[in-house]
């Protein structure tokens, strides 16, 4: 009988709810042909890359393992440049996006925009620059960053924000889950991790649509896709290769069985 593992670095909630974790190093010792595994790899800490074992993602998959959400997928998810470009050749709508980096020419994208970092989450580093002048002070002050020397950051043309964002679960080409973040007071970012807080929806079906496309452009197998309204429609904004959510995602089903029973399909025909 084949077994679907997570394999991740943290006992989060939501890797808990999804399965067995097993560290990379364990998974490499436990699992085999016939067995599946899911990468929820997440970014660092430090934001300067991916936690450690992409690469054993590639020896589970030589070794006979199906793997889900692979290396090629969870850095084109983690890495926002990477992301952007999947997102542009895929003809998904995305803000324009530019490399900035100190070994870098200044990239040709004006104010307003958000300097964010290359492999940024939970808002962190995340800064909105409305004139030359705020993007001339926000270069000066992520100089001395560690993340920044190493991988640079990104500049992307600013979306108005309009006080909240869609997340969409999609698994396995399905839209799973979905939640409105809504932004705390006196903050333009949705991040929990910042205080928003989330409440329930059904996503209308263009934002579904767009979700879906996004998740095949990086390859995901069960990403979470952040959108921001834009005009009559939607601007993804963000492909989480590791994403977190909670029940309060369900849909007409119960999140994390909706989640299983699109990743048990892969289950079973190894099987």
């Amino acid at each position: 009988m084949s077994t679907l593992a997570i394999v991740a670095h943290r006992l989060t909630p939501t890797n808990t709810r999804l399965g067995a974790v097993l560290p990379p190093a364990q998974a490499v010792s436990r699992l085999g042909p016939g067995d599946v595994a899911l990468g929820r790899l997440d970014v660092l800490p430090t934001l300067d890359g991916v936690e450690p074992g992409l690469w054993i993602l590639e020896r589970l998959s030589a070794s006979g393992v199906t793997v889900l959400n692979g290396r090629r997928s969870l850095v084109a998810a983690h890495d926002k440049l990477a992301t952007a470009r999947a997102l542009h050749d895929a003809g998904v709508p995305h803000p324009r996006t530019a490399h900035v980096a100190a070994w870098m020419p200044r990239p040709d994208l004006e104010p307003p925009l958000v300097l964010k970092p290359r492999f940024g989450s939970w808002g962190h580093d995340v800064v909105r620059c409305e004139n030359a002048d705020a993007l001339r002070r926000t270069l000066r002050a992520i100089e001395s960053r560690a993340w920044f020397a190493t991988t640079g950051a990104i500049a992307q043309e600013l979306v108005p924000p309009q006080g909240f964002d869609l997340r969409i679960v999609v698994a396995r080409d399905r839209v799973v889950g979905a939640a409105r973040r809504i932004a705390a007071p006196g903050e333009w970012r949705t991040n929990v991790a910042l205080g928003a807080r989330r409440e329930p929806t059904r996503p209308p079906a263009d934002a579904c649509r767009l979700a879906l496309a996004a998740a095949a452009a990086v390859g995901g197998d069960l990403v979470g896709v952040d959108l921001l309204p834009a005009g009559n429609g939607w601007v993804v904004i963000e492909v989480n290769g590791a994403v977190d959510f909670t029940s309060l995602y369900s849909l007409d089903a119960d999140v994390f069985e909706a989640a299983d029973a699109a990743l048990r399909v892969v289950v079973e025909a190894a099987a």
